[in-house]
């Protein structure tokens, strides 16, 4: 009965039961909570790979034209055709058992400076592929982090459930079991007790 306290008679009989009832409805909430959980975290395991596989596409197709863009127009150009001003990811969260996790992430990407007929097709044609990019790149970002935050999830919510189903619960049902025969026990003395108090009364008359 370790970690269980026990008083005594059937107040403690009684809050026994209790504290059981509720570690199995918790056994119950938490495997639930896991269930939901794992579903979540299987859902965007495969959105990380869907979107690893368009990020990559994605980065060989800018690979591609930013080389082109380099040999028409040098790596000066390069540079003159790149935006000034930053790249904002906007990202919505979402919610699930009380887990928050990057659910979409939407970026804002700066107008690049405008190319002239001499700089040639290579040039706006990487600059659309560098965009096509780093808009996979920021989705599988989101993707992953959610996965390692649901994962993490899942591992604490299977401990919790596992020190509930495998520890708390046994202890308690030990602890009732032993009170339970104790105060059988004490039933029967008490019995034996009010019968020889009777005979003795009576001189063992019926």
């Amino acid at each position: 009965m370790t970690g269980v306290r026990v008083l005594p008679g059937r107040a403690g009989r009684l809050r026994l039961r209790h504290q059981l009832a509720v570690a199995n409805r918790g056994a119950d909430l938490l495997q639930q909570r896991l269930q939901i959980l794992r579903r979540e975290e299987q859902r965007f395991q495969l959105l990380v790979e869907r979107t690893e596989q368009e990020w990559a596409r994605s980065c060989r197709e800018a690979e591609q034209w930013t080389l082109r863009a380099a040999l028409a127009g040098g790596q000066r150009g390069l540079r003159q055709a790149a935006p000034s001003a930053p790249v904002r990811a906007e990202v919505r969260w979402s919610s699930t058992m009380g887990v928050s996790y990057p659910e979409t992430v939407r970026c804002t990407i700066p107008e690049p400076p405008r190319t002239t007929p001499a700089d040639g097709v290579a040039t706006p044609e990487a600059q659309r592929a560098a965009a096509v990019a780093l808009e996979a790149g920021a989705r599988h970002a989101a993707a992953a982090a959610s996965v390692r935050i649901l994962q993490a999830e899942v591992a604490a919510t299977r401990r919790r459930l596992r020190a509930v189903s495998q520890r708390r619960i046994p202890e308690l049902t030990r602890a009732l079991a032993a009170v339970d025969v104790g105060l059988e026990e004490q039933e029967r003395e008490d019995g034996a007790r009010l019968r020889w108090a009777l005979d003795r009364r009576t001189g063992g008359r019926p």
